[in-house]
């Protein structure tokens, strides 16, 4: 009931996974990532309790293959189990079960897991690896992600229909301020048209949730600060930082304003 892409970026610093369904709120069932270990998706009659223990055989030093074959042979459900795993090399693996229910299949590479089930054919699965081996490897991966996933959802995807999708990136020190390593983690649970939403939830993370590059930083001179607290004051606020703060720009503007970003600074100024 679930077509999805779990994948290592070019560089081996991320790991994630892109999923939809016509299933309510599938982001809450399907993947699960640790940056430095790897990233599963659990789908089909899935069974949960794999994104845990596949990511602790993996932690172990376990292969996506083998830690794969100690999640079937430990399973007496697996004829009803989809997964695919990459490891922290990215190494990939994928099952499906038997008794997953047709057309249901995977493909897998260097980096890369693609499976689905319920779909309307094996050109879903095709046209997300297409997507995925075309696209930029200096490209962010849930951009990536996003773009394998919804090659799939036009070839066909789910043959019951669309209802939600995820996405879902690690990454060390990715996180908010740099407290852990979610740098993506978006979820549409019921919508009509899931993946153009997740695609615009996206767009909002980059500014929001996503620290500035160097190139993105520009510096804060006596003069450009004068004109920033001259506009926080038109705004109603106390200060420039305070504004910053009140419309959660925090990541993208230093604390001390030695910098500001320029996505930022084009907003300040179109105000």
């Amino acid at each position: 009931m679930t077509f999805s892409i779990v994948a290592r970026s070019a560089d081996g610093e991320s790991w994630g996974v892109a999923v939809a369904s016509k299933f309510l709120a599938v982001g809450s069932a399907v993947p699960a990532a640790v940056a430095g270990v790897g990233a599963i998706a659990t789908q089909a009659h899935a069974n949960v309790a794999y994104k845990g223990l596949a990511l602790a055989h993996l932690d172990d030093g376990a292969t996506a293959s083998v830690a794969l074959q100690r999640l079937l042979e430990e399973d007496e459900g697996r004829d009803h189990r989809q997964v695919g795993i990459v490891d922290v090399e990215g190494g990939a693996a994928s099952h499906t079960g038997a008794s997953c229910l047709e057309w249901a299949g995977s493909l897998t590479g260097e980096g890369y897991a693609i499976q689905g089930n319920i779909l309307t054919g094996s050109e879903v699965v095709e046209a997300m690896e297409a997507a995925w081996l075309r696209s930029d490897p200096e490209e962010p991966l849930a951009r990536r992600l996003l773009a394998a996933l919804a090659a799939g959802d036009e070839a066909g995807g789910d043959s019951r229909g669309r209802q939600s999708a995820a996405v879902l990136v690690v990454r060390e020190g990715a996180g908010y301020d740099g407290g852990d390593d979610i740098a993506v983690d978006l979820r549409v649970d019921d919508h009509a048209a899931p993946i153009p939403e997740l695609l615009r939830l996206l767009d909002l993370n980059d500014l929001y949730l996503t620290a500035s590059t160097e190139e993105e930083k520009v510096r804060i001179t006596p003069e450009l600060e004068a004109e920033l607290e001259a506009f926080a004051m038109d705004q109603g606020a106390r200060d420039f930082l305070s504004w910053v703060g009140s419309e959660n720009y925090e990541m993208r503007v230093a604390d001390d304003l030695s910098w500001i970003d320029e996505k930022i600074l084009a907003i300040v100024r179109a105000s």
